[in-house]
């Protein structure tokens, strides 16, 4: 890549770096909570491209002097000290070009949030249950390796084992922008724990990850929303099941309806069905954007159609395979316990080699 057309994007970007740094000082931003917040995310995410830029100049600075030097110094030892400092600043481009253009290829501004993850059974009966409830421990395992907090908000158990149903909040550190690689149906091949042939079955479970809206993402009315109380059902003691503390909150404009009943405290399940609501509402155009994305990028994972079959988990072989990037791996044991990170990296490889193709940088 030509060195002026990197120079020609940063510098662009270096002027919006200011004009955001301007904006927040102005008392009108700093009134409006919702713009404020934007600009300020947008100013974090600017800061290690400027960064990028000072280094990349500051070294193509000191090129053209070591070579100005060399042009016109007489004494040998100037100019041997001019063409050490060429030979090791020269290599040093390449590295720095290539971190600046993944770095200025458009970030998912989703990315950073928390999620909602779900997880239901598919087709397999009690086997897809089992199955369900086998995603859910792997994908706690990752969860706590990670550091992230989960609140489960509803579940409905299988009745041989697992989930038919399960839906938790996980917090943490760009939560949604790993997680969202495992939006789809998973496969597992093995005999069931019900099956006395020996014979292999194929089951299936599905997985949606959906970024987790904030209060300034959506304006939510209170008019638009009935609330309904009930008594959860399930474990937890006898208070869980005497008590009005469950919720089912209903979207009366959309119909969108949704449940938490983790909690014995009323208020407590209000509260976390509501986040999951104005999740839910978000996601209806946050999925246009997934769709026009999902038409472009082939390997790309997460967007695009969340019933397409992503990965195939056969226990007879010991292996996992991503469809979506050809990756298999022969370890599945190891998967299973939770460590997902090397499939999630390759899965973002893959995501911002696309992206890169797109970006035309």
């Amino acid at each position: 890549m030509a060195e002026n057309l990197i120079l020609d994007k940063l510098e662009g970007v270096r002027l919006r770096f200011i004009e955001v740094g301007e904006l927040l000082t102005q008392p009108e931003i700093l009134s409006d909570m919702k713009r404020y917040v934007r600009l300020n995310k947008e100013y974090k995410e600017l800061q290690p491209i400027i960064e990028a830029y000072d280094r990349y100049k500051l070294t193509l600075s000191n090129i053209s002097s070591a070579r100005e030097l060399l042009s016109s110094e007489k004494d040998e030892e100037m100019r041997e000290m001019a063409k050490a400092e060429l030979d090791e600043l020269s290599p040093m481009l390449p590295g720095m070009e290539e971190e600046i253009k993944m770095l200025l290829i458009p970030a998912d501004p989703e990315d950073e949030k928390n999620a909602v993850v779900e997880i239901r059974a598919g087709t397999g009966g009690d086997e897809a249950s089992i199955f369900a409830g086998d995603l859910f421990r792997m994908y706690s395992k990752y969860f706590e390796s990670k550091g992230w907090k989960v609140d489960v908000n509803s579940e409905s158990g299988g009745t041989a084992g697992g989930y038919k149903e399960i839906v938790m909040s996980v917090a943490g550190d760009g939560v949604y922008g790993k997680m969202k690689y495992e939006s789809g149906v998973h496969r597992v091949q093995r005999v069931p724990q019900t099956e006395t042939q020996g014979r292999i079955h194929t089951s299936a479970a599905s997985v949606v990850v959906l970024p987790e809206a904030d209060e300034f993402d959506i304006d939510l009315r209170n008019e638009d929303i009935r609330k309904d109380t009930y008594c959860s059902s399930g474990p937890g003691g006898q208070s869980v099941n005497t008590t009005y503390s469950a919720i089912r909150l209903t979207h009366i404009p959309t119909g969108i309806v949704v449940t938490c009943q983790d909690e014995k405290s009323q208020i407590k399940n209000y509260d976390k069905a509501l986040k999951e609501l104005r999740t839910r509402l978000y996601n209806l155009e946050y999925q246009k954007y997934l769709d026009e994305v999902g038409h472009r990028r082939k390997t790309m994972v997460s967007t695009g159609d969340r019933s397409a079959k992503i990965r195939t988990y056969n226990y007879p072989q010991g292996r996992m395979t991503d469809h979506r990037i050809n990756l298999t791996i022969y370890n599945l044991p190891s998967i299973l316990d939770g460590n997902i990170q090397e499939v999630i990296d390759k899965l973002q490889m893959a995501e911002n080699a696309e992206r890169l193709k797109e970006s035309n940088i």
